[in-house]
C-alpha cells in the first residue's frame, strides 16, 4: 500500500493480470542500471519476499521510524510483539496530531486525545511496513525485476539491499533494506520511473527481540474510559453486487477486497474497492455526488501517494494509490456503472 505501515502513518500525519496484457497494453520504460551485487546470491525474488514476510510475522521489536515524503517528515514509535499466530502492536505518533494506534491481529483502535475519541475497526491488511508482503506472491516477479545491491548498516543492524524495478510504467520501483539475520525490513525507498527517490521510510533506532508484553499492550488497547467509542461498520461486498465494474483490467492489479459503509441519514454509504499488484495498492472510493462538498475535480501527489477525484454521472469518485498518476487515470477511465 502494499508497503503499508509507514504510509498509513505518513497519511495520519499528512491516512494480477496476465503478462500478455502487459506486453500488449503497457508502454515499456528504460530501467536505470543497478549497482552490481557485492556478493553473489542464489535466492530468487520470491525467496527474498517470503523471508521478509516471515520476519514481519515472527519478530518482536521496538523502534522509532521516520517517513519522508513530498518534503514532509513525520515519525512514530512502534512496539511490536508476536506470539504464535497472535500479533499486537502499539504506535505513538511523535509529530503532528497526537495519535495512539493499537492493533491486535486485524482489530485496530485509534485514540485521538484532543477529541476524546477512540475509533475501533477491523482492517484486513494488505501488508503493513515492515509487514511488506502477505506472501511470496509469484505474480510479483512478472511485473518487477530485482537485483541485490550489497550490504549497509541501518539503525544499528546490518541489512541486505535489493532493488525491485518495474517492468512497465504502471508502478513505482523500490529499494529495500532487510536485516541480514532474519530479513525484517528496516528501510524502504520508493523510486520513480527514472529511479529517483520520491519517498523514504526507515527505522532511526531499533531493538530486535525486545521484551514487549503482549498482555500489557492488549490491556492498554482496552482502556477506552473517558473516550467516545466509535465503531465504523464496514460491510464486505463485491463491486459487481454494487453495480460497478472495470471495462478492462489494469495490468498486474487484482481486486483484493470491496467494502461498503451502511446507508445513513446523510444518504448512501461510500464504497471502497481495493486493488493490489502484490506490492502497490490502489483504492477506488465511490459515493453519491454532493454539490456542496464535491466542488472541483483534482489530482494531488504526496511522495509516492497519488490522489485523483472526478465526477462520474451521479457519483463522486476518489482514487488513491502508491502508483504513478497515469495508473490512477487508467482505473478512473475504466470504471463504469453497470446498473
Amino acid at each position: 500500500m502494499i508497503f503499508k505501515c509507514f504510509r498509513p502513518f505518513a497519511l495520519v500525519l499528512y491516512a494480477c493480470t496476465a503478462i500478455n496484457y502487459v506486453a500488449a497494453q503497457v508502454p515499456s520504460i528504460s530501467i536505470p542500471p543497478v549497482a552490481a551485487a557485492s556478493v553473489s546470491d542464489p535466492r530468487s525474488l520470491n525467496d527474498w519476499l517470503l523471508r521478509m514476510h516471515q520476519a514481519s510475522s515472527q519478530r518482536s521489536y521496538v523502534g522509532t521510524f521516520v517517513v519522508s515524503a513530498g518534503g514532509n517528515m513525520s515519525s512514530a514509535k512502534i512496539w511490536h510483539v508476536c506470539e504464535g499466530k497472535q500479533q499486537v502492536e502499539r504506535v505513538e505518533t511523535l509529530t503532528g496530531a497526537q495519535r495512539s494506534i493499537f492493533r491486535h491481529n486485524n482489530q485496530v483502535i485509534t485514540f485521538m486525545p484532543e477529541h476524546k475519541v477512540a475509533r475501533s475497526e477491523k482492517r484486513e491488511s494488505l501488508g503493513l511496513f515492515p509487514e511488506m508482503f502477505q506472501s511470496a506472491d509469484s505474480r510479483i516477479a512478472d511485473f518487477y525485476q530485482f537485483r541485490r545491491e550489497g550490504i549497509e548498516r541501518v539503525a544499528g543492524v546490518d541489512a541486505d539491499i535489493i532493488t525491485l524495478m518495474p517492468r512497465d510504467s504502471l508502478r513505482f520501483g523500490y529499494r529495500v533494506w532487510s536485516e541480514r539475520q532474519n530479513g525484517l525490513v528496516v528501510k524502504l525507498q520508493t523510486l520513480d520511473t527514472d529511479g529517483k527517490v520520491i519517498e523514504q521510510a526507515a527505522f532511526s533506532e531499533l531493538q530486535l527481540d525486545a521484551p514487549v508484553s503482549m498482555n500489557q499492550l492488549i490491556q492498554m488497547m482496552g482502556k477506552v474510559e473517558g473516550y467516545r467509542l466509535e465503531k465504523p461498520v464496514l460491510v464486505k461486498t463485491t463491486a459487481s453486487a454494487e453495480g460497478w465494474a472495470l471495462r478492462a483490467p489494469v495490468a498486474g492489479f487484482t481486486a483484493m477486497n470491496c467494502y461498503k459503509r451502511p446507508a445513513s441519514s446523510a444518504g448512501e454509504g461510500p464504497l471502497q474497492w481495493i486493488f493490489s499488484d502484490g506490492l502497490a495498492s490502489v483504492s477506488i472510493f465511490v459515493e453519491p455526488f454532493d454539490r456542496q462538498r464535491h466542488v472541483r475535480e483534482s489530482s494531488l501527489s504526496l511522495g509516492a501517494t497519488q490522489t485523483l477525484t472526478r465526477q462520474l454521472d451521479a457519483y463522486w469518485i476518489t482514487l488513491v494509490g502508491e502508483v504513478p498518476a497515469a495508473t490512477l487515470q487508467l482505473f478512473a477511465s475504466g470504471l463504469e456503472r453497470k446498473k
